[in-house]
């Protein structure tokens, strides 16, 4: 792995727009965490857009505050949103031929220089990689009951 990023991708049986519905509205981010480690929103809005930002209640031993701004954003197929460092977390929507959705979740260290890269995933990447596997198993549950209610 040359880009040292940690992806994790599912099969979701429900449309592009169900999936992206519940990643572009911060206070259903609690709902699809796989980390255990994402709270309840504050200073949000109701729906995100490219700039829109965005704060979260976190926990990781002790509890605090972080502000994120969506970064890259396009209707039903991307977003992704990043805080104070450079790394993003970007969800990927592909339509697929049963009629549902493929999701990849990425953690993207692509921003960082290769020193900041190899730190961030020494320290991270392992703990992440479980994570993303985590949410996107909890999307994908998410997505299907939001598509069949």
């Amino acid at each position: 792995m040359t880009d040292l990023n940690e992806s994790a991708s599912i099969s979701i049986n429900a449309p592009a727009s169900v999936v992206f519905a519940i990643l572009t509205d911060p206070s259903q981010h609690a709902r699809i965490d796989g980390s255990g480690t994402v709270g309840q929103t504050y200073a949000a809005p109701e729906r995100l857009e490219l700039g829109s930002q965005f704060g979260m209640a976190m926990k990781m031993g002790a509890p605090y505050k972080i502000k994120n701004k969506v970064v890259e954003f396009e209707q039903d197929r991307l977003i992704a949103w990043r805080h104070m460092g450079a790394h993003r977390w970007r969800y990927e929507l592909t339509p697929n031929a049963a009629g549902g959705t493929d999701v990849t979740e990425t953690w993207d260290l692509s921003h960082y220089g290769a020193l900041g890269k190899k730190v961030l995933h020494r320290l991270f990447g392992a703990k992440t990689a479980a994570a993303l596997k985590a949410t996107v198993a909890k999307l994908k549950a998410a997505a299907e009951a939001d598509a069949a209610a």
